[in-house]
């Protein structure tokens, strides 16, 4: 009996059975033809928001290097390597989702480290990279300011990309220097910054605990020495990394002569 040789078709069962062996993807890859989650809740999943700020990054990154923080299935790792990025490290702390990365960079070709790493111990690579992508993670978190603290102490050399869940009111308000203990109204205006903490869950997701309002992730990101360039979709900051607002360790000027209390 002669053997058949497989077809088009055969290879694409093949790749959809891997793809299902490695279920379930957050982020909805195309492969080869084959999509990793075609089914997504927020559609063509991270593609569609991708589309709406891709060009506020550089269309090319030859001899950069690129960290992404909490890259899940790795769609944005992928897309930073398409633009010519020399060096692209994604990390994670769920080995499941370093898995999706390292199957679908494999099949595209496409030289990607993935790493089990948390946010909060990127100071053990001892590098700084030139892009920092911190994707939809901050909500995640338990101690969110701490992590961008981190980011921009030991990984951000320059450009930083941050996406968050924003909810509450889209309003910003000046902020004054410093208010007086007994002004209170500022605490009530939608415009204030504000950190919504979730104590059970969210979405039927028991990881997401803090969910900044947008005036609250703007006063984050720039307490932790980040100067927002631009805003190219709702959730989405360009951001460069700049001169902390104070010095690590040093109080307040205000509160100086009250002896830093």
């Amino acid at each position: 009996m002669s053997a058949v040789a497989s077809g088009p078709q055969d290879d694409r069962s093949a790749l959809a059975r891997e793809i299902a062996a490695l279920a379930p993807w957050f982020h909805n890859i195309a492969i080869d033809g084959v999509a990793t989650a075609p089914d997504h809740f927020l559609g063509d999943y991270p593609a569609v928001k991708w589309a709406r700020f891709a060009h506020a990054i550089p269309q090319d990154l030859t001899g950069r290097s690129v960290l992404d923080i909490g890259c899940n299935g790795g769609f944005y790792s992928l897309e930073m390597k398409r633009r010519g990025a020399a060096r692209v490290l994604g990390l994670d702390s769920d080995e499941h989702y370093l898995a999706q990365g390292r199957f679908a960079a494999a099949r595209l070709g496409l030289d990607v480290e993935f790493r089990i790493l948390s946010v909060y111990d990127v100071g053990a690579l001892a590098e700084r990279f030139d892009v920092v992508l911190f994707m939809g993670v901050l909500y995640h978190l338990r101690h969110p300011l701490l992590a961008l603290d981190l980011i921009r102490e030991h990984v951000a050399a320059d450009l930083f990309v941050f996406q968050s869940m924003l909810r509450g009111s889209p309003a910003v308000e000046p902020l004054a220097e410093d208010y007086d203990f007994w002004e209170m109204d500022q605490f009530e205006r939608p415009g204030y910054p504000r950190l919504h903490f979730v104590e059970r869950e969210y979405a039927h997701d028991w990881t997401n605990w803090w969910i900044p309002n947008r005036a609250g992730i703007e006063a984050m990101l720039r307490a932790s020495g980040f100067r927002i360039e631009s805003r190219p979709e709702a959730e989405v900051y360009i951001c460069r990394s700049a001169p902390l607002p104070y010095a690590p360790g040093a109080v307040y000027p205000a509160r100086a002569a009250e002896g830093g209390r």
